[in-house]
């Protein structure tokens, strides 16, 4: 299992990037079963490669967003469905890109260095259910407005499909 992230070339495209980390996550994942080892481990991946504001997770416990691993400075702990930017992705079932948190209607500054933000849900589909399962969503700040294009939009949507939701199981 790597311990550094060394061998990843900081000036290499995004795109390369996210291929290189995607790689690197699905290897990491293989080796271990707990949730919130995983989720630790790809919230500090994230962080390291893209030198994002803040990444992590808030995971649905009792009908609420609760704060789960993450780097990044002191976040909100709680967050309500529908409420923000992650209590709408959770209850839109979809990701959201903000360029401007504070054109964000009910926006939750939980920090106010954070100036966008990409929220992406965590969806379980089983075959006996009719309607996808939200288990969570990964939420990324930047401190810059309008970070967030479509090469990160695709590629962590990626990440998620293939490396986090399986980490549910």
């Amino acid at each position: 299992m790597p311990e550094s992230l060394n061998h990843i070339d900081k000036n290499i495209s995004k795109e390369e990037k996210y291929k290189q980390i995607i790689i690197e996550i699905k290897h990491l994942i293989q080796h271990e079963n707990d949730l919130i080892a995983n989720l630790a481990n790809i919230s500090a991946i994230l962080k390291e490669i893209f030198s994002f504001w803040w990444v992590g997770f808030y995971l649905v416990k009792n009908n609420q967003l609760v704060l789960g691993p993450f780097q990044g400075s002191l976040a909100c702990t709680r967050i309500q469905l529908n409420k923000g930017v992650c209590g709408t992705s959770w209850g839109q079932r979809k990701t959201i890109v903000v360029k401007n948190v504070h054109e964000f209607p009910g926006h939750i500054a939980c920090s106010s260095a954070s100036l966008s933000e990409i929220v992406l849900p965590i969806i379980r589909i089983s075959s006996n259910d009719e309607q996808a399962q939200v288990l969570g969503v990964l939420d990324i700040d930047s401190e810059y407005e309008a970070h967030f294009d479509d090469v990160d939009q695709y590629y962590l949507e990626e990440l998620v499909r293939e490396c986090i939701e399986p980490c549910f199981s």
